[in-house]
């Protein structure tokens, strides 16, 4: 199947409007760009026409931490590398920059091997550039794959971004000047705000957050299938429920510090049926933290030559951790 009767699939599955559990396993394999055994499978990042491995390694949790002689977050990214990870994500507002900082000694020597994604919590222009010659001095690069408006609010105007000294004003310059190649947007507050960014602006890509617990259906069932028929590459956060990771039976069952943006249940799952899980959704990719090598490899190995959830089971596994 060439690209274009790809995206023609992807395009007949929104406008069907099937809910999750409505969707055809096989519509879920033209994602799939096939690879060799063992190898880290990857998918086309939506319109951007890059192909991106399906497991992220993301900018907080290990990547956000000092280096120590006990760990060394470089030597994780180098690992996740290594291991078949293409797409690397951070932002400056992780750890105050240290994320980018651990980021930029592997860039100094790799950036040719990744798919590089920053982001800016700035809604200015002016705010937008000057964090973005910040962020990459540490990143020791001159350029981003994708960039990212970073967190979406439930009650934010999205129109305000387009004004004169609005931050898109910025994002376009940088597009336009190769800084960035893609531009993206990210939220996990609301899936209507979400919505509200992506009919507004014309992103490459969106990350936002899927998972199997009730309170993410709405962006299972109305982000997704927006996101798809604007052809946007679909990226995946808080897979196990973000902070500690509460979704999966490894981790405690109460998130740190109980923020309400993270996700909990009365019943966990396994790690690798929670990445299941969300791969089995139409999505590019997984974005997921690792605080460790041993995470790294428990993760690589669970999306290794793994056949996505079929429907059954993904309705199962959303009743289940209801």
């Amino acid at each position: 199947m060439d690209r274009r009767d790809f995206m023609g699939k992807l395009a007949a599955i929104a406008v069907a409007g099937a809910a999750i559990g409505q969707i055809d396993p096989k519509d879920l394999r033209v994602v799939k760009t096939e690879g060799k055994k063992g190898i880290l499978p990857k998918r086309i990042l939506g319109k951007t026409g890059v192909e991106v491995s399906v497991l992220v390694l993301g900018g907080v949790a290990g990547m956000g931490m000092k280096p120590t002689n006990e760990f060394n977050p470089a030597d994780l990214a180098n690992a996740a590398i290594d291991e078949g990870i293409t797409y690397l994500d951070t932002a400056p507002g992780y750890s105050n920059g240290q994320s980018e900082l651990n980021y930029g000694v592997v860039m100094a020597k790799r950036r040719n091997d990744v798919f590089l994604a920053s982001k800016t919590l700035s809604r200015t222009y002016d705010g937008t550039m000057r964090e973005v010659e910040e962020s990459l001095k540490r990143l020791q690069t001159d350029h981003y794959d994708l960039f990212q408006v970073h967190s979406v609010l439930e009650k934010e105007d999205v129109s305000l971004w387009s004004k004169p000294d609005g931050m898109m004003k910025a994002f376009y310059k940088l597009r336009d000047e190769k800084v960035t190649r893609f531009i993206g947007v990210t939220g996990h507050e609301s899936a209507d705000a979400m919505n509200r960014a992506i009919d507004m602006y014309d992103f490459d890509t969106i990350l936002t957050t899927f998972n199997p617990v009730p309170r993410r259906l709405p962006f299972r069932e109305s982000v997704l299938q927006n996101a798809i028929k604007k052809n946007m590459g679909i990226i995946a956060m808080k897979v196990m429920g973000g902070g500690g990771g509460a979704l999966a039976k490894v981790n405690p069952a109460k998130n740190i510090n109980g923020n309400w943006y993270w996700d909990e249940t009365v019943h966990q799952a396994e790690v690798s049926d929670l990445i299941r899980y969300v791969l089995g959704l139409p999505v590019s990719c997984a974005n997921i933290g690792m605080k460790s090598i041993k995470e790294l490899e428990v993760n690589v190995t669970a999306v290794r030559d793994m056949k996505p959830f079929t429907k059954d089971e993904l309705v199962k596994l959303e009743t289940f951790m209801a």
